[in-house]
């Protein structure tokens, strides 16, 4: 059996440094809040850096912090002897269907309401704002977080004209290379650490293009090339990716955005939904 996590921070205790050490007593005491935890609300937590965490992987062997992520969930699992961290925090195997339809409806209200709670209106009126100006509005995401751009693309696309989304990540890192000024980058990614994304936003924002993140931390590498960061209140492990109260929190965001500026911009909206509608209606029986 591969060793579990504790087994390896018990073992490395010795040649931890003190700030090592931090981190190391923090996951032993509240090993699950580290599991949703992004590297950088870990180091807060821990009163240390970004890179003492890094440090503290290696220590373990482990190639980077996602990689201790996984390992502590499997570690978390196997110790409660069922898959329950694996499925969500709080599902277990022997729950009954009607336990686990009310269970997955509280997830998802729960992410709704943390959501709601994190909105700041002046971001959304910003954003908006940089929706109205936009030369072109690209989606970028990989992964569940390009279904996700790629659902925000298609929503869009029945009152504006000027939407793209690719899926093939190296296509958008081409369309960022090309973007400017006059365009906005709008970036999906849950953890705010997905490489191909954050290089993305880092092109987009070094041509001056004005760019939105959409993610669950609101310290995350992403962030730091978003001019507005918008935050999905929704936990995901390790093992839970493309878990659906994730993609309801950005639904929701989304839909924010989307009902926002068809408000602000009423007439033009309601005469394109309109003939966007009217153009797929015979397609239906």
């Amino acid at each position: 059996m591969a060793q579990d996590i504790f087994s390896k921070i018990q073992a490395s205790e010795k040649i931890f440094t003190k700030a090592e050490r931090k981190v190391a007593d923090y996951i032993i005491d509240s090993p699950k809040e580290a599991l949703y935890m992004s590297i950088t609300d870990l180091a807060q937590h821990c009163g240390v850096g970004d890179t003492t965490v890094f440090r503290f992987c290696r220590t373990l062997k482990l190639d980077g912090y996602q990689d201790f992520k996984m390992m502590l969930a499997q570690s978390l699992s196997t110790q409660d002897d069922s898959s329950s961290v694996a499925l969500s925090e709080e599902i277990k195997r022997n729950d009954s269907l009607d336990e686990v339809c009310r269970k997955l409806l509280a997830t998802d209200i729960a992410a709704l309401n943390q959501t709601f709670s994190m909105i700041n209106e002046e971001d959304i009126h910003r954003a908006v704002e940089m929706i109205e100006k936009a030369r072109v509005i690209h989606f970028f995401g990989v992964g569940s977080s390009g279904i996700m751009a790629q659902e925000a693309k298609n929503k869009f696309s029945r009152v504006l004209p000027n939407v793209v989304f690719t899926m093939d990540s190296h296509m958008q890192a081409m369309e960022s290379a090309l973007l400017d000024e006059r365009d906005l980058a709008i970036a999906f990614s849950y953890s705010g650490s997905t490489k191909d994304t954050i290089d993305i936003l880092k092109r987009a924002k070094a041509n001056k293009t004005n760019t939105i993140c959409i993610t669950r931390y609101a310290e995350s590498p992403l962030t730091i090339y978003a001019d507005i960061t918008l935050l999905c209140g929704a936990n995901e492990g390790p093992f839970q990716g493309g878990s659906l109260s994730v993609r309801v929190a950005q639904l929701y965001l989304l839909d924010v955005l989307y009902t926002e500026y068809f408000k602000r911009n009423y007439g033009t909206c309601d005469h394109n939904i309109k003939s966007t509608t009217q153009a797929i209606a015979g397609k239906l029986l």
